[in-house]
């Protein structure tokens, strides 16, 4: 039985996911609100769908039919769709990167399309060759800030 927290999660996910890559701002924007949204409430999502399936989500603020419809389907199955299609394109592993002080979304952008970085191994191997050099608008204490983030993290 997953906990608002683990369904919120996902939705967050998401939203990280489509931002690298790039997609409508809106439809991202409507994720983060949705993972609010889950966050917040008071009622498990569960009994909410066991008690009126994904017209009864719909009553909550920022859930609406398309987004209510993905939560039933994650709710039966642990996944969603869009989810499964969006985890194929672009591996999830992408995400840990934010974990790196100093990595935000657009840097995370550049290092995924231009450089394939998908995971913090990947990054800690191209940080070793001098690839943070060759990241824009990057400055000498960011850098730092950087490797020692990647230390403490183990890499």
């Amino acid at each position: 039985m997953m906990t608002n927290q683990e369904i919120a999660g996902v939705f967050r996910r998401l939203a990280n996911l489509l931002e690298v890559l790039d997609e409508n701002p809106f439809k991202i924007r409507s994720y983060r609100t949705a993972a609010d949204t889950i966050e917040d409430a008071t009622t498990p999502l569960v009994e909410i769908v066991a008690a009126g399936g994904a017209e009864k989500l719909r009553e909550l603020p920022g859930i609406g039919e398309a987004i209510s419809k993905k939560i039933v389907e994650l709710i039966e199955t642990g996944t969603f769709k869009l989810y499964q299609e969006v985890t194929e394109e672009i591996p999830e592993t992408v995400l840990d990167l934010l974990r790196v002080e100093g990595i935000g979304i657009k840097t995370l952008q550049i290092l995924y399309h231009q450089f394939k970085i998908t995971s913090l191994k990947d990054f800690a191997r191209f940080v070793e060759g001098g690839g943070l050099n060759s990241l824009p608008r990057l400055s000498v204490n960011t850098q730092a800030r950087m490797r020692a983030s990647l230390r403490e993290l183990g890499y």
